[in-house]
């Protein structure tokens, strides 16, 4: 069984609500924080709803329960930065302002799709919002998060790539490939491990040998600067990852961020098991006691910005506009299979030399 980690820095007692990245936030800017997880988890609930009856294939990987991370540190990004992820991809796509619609369409394989209906869950792209997917092999995306820091780094640009991975990613060959590369190179890329505690089905304990640190202590084996971070306290994810950024946009260095979090659902909606290699005592005391949607909601009613009967109209709102994005879908065509081909090899849809002939030539 996982147990709660919460962040072992000194820094623990910090009261972040008064850092100078949260002192600033106004309070409908706290509000819009609170809003963006609240639409991360009803698009969630309504896309399994209709996972469920069937008007969805392949594979879903929900975020309810991580909403926290997501919101909390692409809320800190700006024109240069950029975010690549894994196949638990929804709520970043969200977070970086994609919209419901072309989210929800890609989850029924529809043509207006993100991905043109042709990615699925998986394989959420937005380029012109520095979104780049979305990788459904796992750890495949965190050399790619290099390759992006690197040629912020090339063009001379003051950006960063938050390169987001789960906990069973950590144990990849080509995850400490990348953080070797970036510790070499001093490139400005922050690698976020998103520990909800399980491999798929397999505990953190059973699957990844650490010290006591933690899992983003790997990282002073590459001379690299890292950092463990409580997901639920949006103050405290803001906050820390914000240093990670500053790091990134005026040293040029790489961090590893630990974020842990926790997932209510299973691996995917596939997994069966969910309820088996945790209990259900366990998926209840997270939900009751550190749901993240639950813990902002109550430190803004603490702060007089928000009431319960606003957070209920928020969920209505979202709830809404998620099941608004469901029946846009199931209206949507399907791709036309002349398109089959389409936007899978840019030589070929651009027909160049490489792409009619299919040989590459080097001069």
């Amino acid at each position: 069984m996982a147990k709660k980690k919460v962040s072992k820095s000194p820094e623990a007692a910090v009261d972040y609500s008064k850092d100078p990245i949260n002192a600033k936030l106004t309070p409908s800017e706290k509000v819009d924080l609170l809003r963006q997880m609240v639409r991360i988890r009803r698009f969630e609930t309504v896309s399994l709803k209709y996972y469920q009856q069937g008007k969805m294939g392949g594979f879903l990987h929900l975020y309810i329960g991580q909403e926290s991370v997501a919101v909390g540190t692409i809320s800190l990004l700006g024109e240069h930065d950029h975010v690549i992820t894994a196949y638990r991809d929804h709520g970043h796509a969200l977070a970086v302002g994609m919209s419901m619609n072309e989210c929800m369409a890609e989850l029924f394989g529809k043509k207006t799709g993100c991905s043109k209906g042709k990615g699925g869950s998986m394989h959420y792209f937005a380029p012109d919002k520095n979104y780049w997917g979305g990788h459904g092999i796992v750890a495949g995306q965190t050399p790619l998060g290099a390759g992006l820091a690197f040629a912020l780094k090339y063009k001379g640009l003051t950006g960063c790539c938050l390169c987001y991975l789960g906990d069973g990613a950590v144990n990849q060959g080509a995850y400490h490939e990348a953080l070797n590369l970036a510790e070499l190179w001093d490139l400005p890329v922050i690698y976020v491990i998103e520990n909800n505690g399980y491999s798929m089905g397999t505990s953190q304990e059973r699957s990844s040998a650490h010290s006591h640190k933690g899992l983003a202590a790997r990282a002073e084996a590459y001379g690299m600067e890292w950092d463990q971070i409580n997901g639920e306290d949006l103050y405290e994810v803001r906050a820390r990852t914000q240093k990670a950024i500053d790091r990134a946009h005026h040293e040029s260095r790489p961090t590893v961020l630990e974020i842990d979090t926790y997932r209510y659902k299973g691996h995917s909606v596939a997994d069966a098991n969910a309820e088996k290699y945790r209990t259900k005592e366990e998926i209840q005391r997270y939900m009751n006691e550190h749901d993240p949607l639950t813990c902002w909601k109550d430190q803004l009613i603490a702060e007089g910005i928000v009431s319960e009967e606003d957070f209920k109209n928020l969920m209505k709102e979202a709830g809404d506009e998620a099941e608004a994005a469901a029946q846009f879908a199931q209206q949507s065509p399907y791709p036309d299979e002349s398109e089959m081909l389409d936007d899978i090899y840019w030589e070929v849809d651009n027909q160049t030399e490489a792409g009619r002939t299919g040989r590459h030539f080097f001069h």
